[in-house]
């Protein structure tokens, strides 16, 4: 038996997810509700952490320190960076990393590390469960920052510079968390909008879509790690 969390940031994000596990025990614990689930042999949690930085992490840690997940899932929706990636697409990670913090901050000082990988096992797992039920995905690089990334300018600055596929606000902490703890860890995310002016308009319209869509794979993920 092992024990996988799943972390999403907002509750539309495991609202699928809660709906397919059934009924759970809910522990409260540093302001975070963890749904507990004994599913196919293995023991689910998931957490809401809240949008950001900050929530993730510390949700993250909370989750590690009192669960000892063997795995860790980030899920939810996020902004498509990569011009190959389309609305609804599904985007795994394979590194996480901050677009609004300058790296050396990270390199030189503690953690030692600006760019957290993602586990190569939960990364083919993913893919598996995305070929298996013909929905096209991508792995690449994920960006996380302190903003939703509506703007084409910022869109083709931070493109410039990091190369992602995609964008959120949540990934990067949740990968340097793991990293911090030794816990394999990636993050798998549904396209809702191409973040860029239209960006707004088209997670509005999405969102519901791509987070089933996202849920789904990663519940399936889960029967197969």
């Amino acid at each position: 038996m092992k024990t996988i969390a799943i972390i999403g940031a907002m509750p539309s994000e495991l609202a699928d997810i809660r709906n397919m596990l059934g009924d759970a025990e809910i522990k409260r614990i540093s302001g975070f509700d963890f749904y507990i689930n004994s599913y196919k042999g293995n023991t689910i949690i998931n957490a809401c952490c809240g949008i950001a930085k900050v929530n993730s992490a510390l949700c993250t840690q909370v989750m590690i320190d009192n669960f000892k997940p063997d795995y860790v899932i980030n899920t939810g929706v996020a902004g498509g960076m990569n011009k190959a990636v389309k609305v609804c697409d599904i985007v795994i990670s394979t590194e996480v990393l901050p677009h609004d913090l300058d790296l050396h901050f990270l390199k030189d000082y503690p953690p030692y590390c600006a760019i957290f990988k993602a586990d190569e096992k939960l990364i083919e797992t993913a893919e598996k469960v995305c070929a298996d039920n013909n929905i096209t995905s991508f792995r690449g690089r994920i960006v996380s920052g302190e903003a939703f990334i509506s703007d084409s300018n910022i869109k083709a600055q931070i493109q410039e510079k990091f190369n992602p596929y995609a964008v959120d606000m949540e990934s990067t902490a949740v990968g340097h968390a793991c990293y911090l703890n030794d816990v394999p860890y990636v993050s798998v995310r549904c396209i809702s909008d191409n973040a860029d002016d239209e960006g707004a308009m088209s997670f509005d319209e999405f969102e519901k879509i791509a987070a089933k869509r996202v849920a789904e794979i990663v519940l399936r993920m889960t029967e197969l790690i």
